[in-house]
């Protein structure tokens, strides 16, 4: 049976090659990203559709949920690989730290306006982490918004350890419902994705000598196509961090039970989302004819 795969981060990078590698696998694949142009190109090469959603804006996330849920009556696979790494604390339009926001709420939010259908579907959902959340972060969870202690490296592998908190309490939470998540590290890849950043990740991925260094996104990509193809409980386990398709350590924090409910619950706080399910002023929302418009 040909399965439904959606990834987001999918106009560049580990994204679009895991994209192209799982049509040529035979799957519908469903690309996102922020850039229109990139989008259209990934998407235009494959045959397959696309949206379009910018996770520094949070309304652009409920309507790509809304649009997902409205063509889609499976989701097999939830690709959560958009990301990136930013210069100067920024403050987005929703009150958030730009990239706790981009690497961990735009994800979080769009998981669980999809939750049922994802159970529905018994399906997969892959976290694109990073070694950065063991070798950068430090990790608060008294200051997720970083406002005591800010920086760039940090800043990225605290969203990075947030991706793998996310996994392991998504699985506690909802496992037993058939729901499986995964979390895991493509690698240094040879990508643009630090284009936004300065100094030493600015060079690092746009020098040409570093670059050398570096591993390809096919490779990278390889890995998310993975966990995308296998079989969960058999080929990985679920609520576990991955590295060159084996599981991995990571930062201790990850363990701890008790910081990934309460990264949890403030995660839910600041997207609106409830236990139940979505807050009811973002149904009413998800509803509108304008909400229609922008789809």
């Amino acid at each position: 049976m040909t399965r439904t795969i959606v990834i987001t981060g999918a106009s560049d990078g580990i994204g679009a090659a895991a994209a192209r590698q799982l049509h040529e696998a035979g799957e519908r694949v469903v690309v996102v990203g922020r850039d229109p142009r990139k989008t259209d190109a990934v998407a235009d090469s494959l045959g397959v559709d696309r949206f379009v959603a910018d996770y520094a804006e949070l309304d652009q996330v409920r309507t790509l949920a809304a649009g997902l849920l409205e063509r889609y009556p499976r989701i097999d696979v939830l690709a959560n690989n958009a990301g990136g790494i930013f210069g100067e604390r920024r403050v987005t339009a929703d009150g958030n730290e730009l990239t706790f926001q981009v690497n961990h709420l735009g994800g979080f939010l769009l998981t669980n306006l999809l939750r049922d259908r994802l159970i529905e579907s018994a399906a997969t959902v892959i976290q694109t982490s990073s070694l950065a959340a063991q070798r950068f972060s430090r990790f608060d969870i008294d200051d997720l918004q970083a406002q005591r202690r800010y920086s760039a490296s940090s800043a990225y592998g605290n969203g990075k350890l947030a991706n793998i908190l996310f996994t392991k309490e998504l699985h506690r939470r909802h496992g037993d419902a058939g729901l499986s998540a995964v979390a895991f590290h493509p690698g240094a890849i040879a990508s643009s994705f630090a284009s936004t950043s300065r100094g030493a990740w600015r060079w690092m991925y746009t020098n040409p000598i570093a670059t050398r260094l570096l591993t390809s996104t096919e490779v990278g990509g390889s890995r998310l196509t993975w966990l995308a193809l296998g079989k969960p409980g058999v080929d990985f386990a679920p609520g576990e961090y991955y590295a060159e398709n084996k599981r991995a350590r990571t930062h201790r924090i990850a363990a701890d039970p008790l910081i990934a409910k309460r990264l949890w619950d403030a995660s839910a706080a600041l997207t609106g989302i409830t236990e139940a399910g979505v807050a009811e002023a973002d149904k009413a929302e998800a509803g509108t004819p304008e909400a229609e418009a922008d789809r």
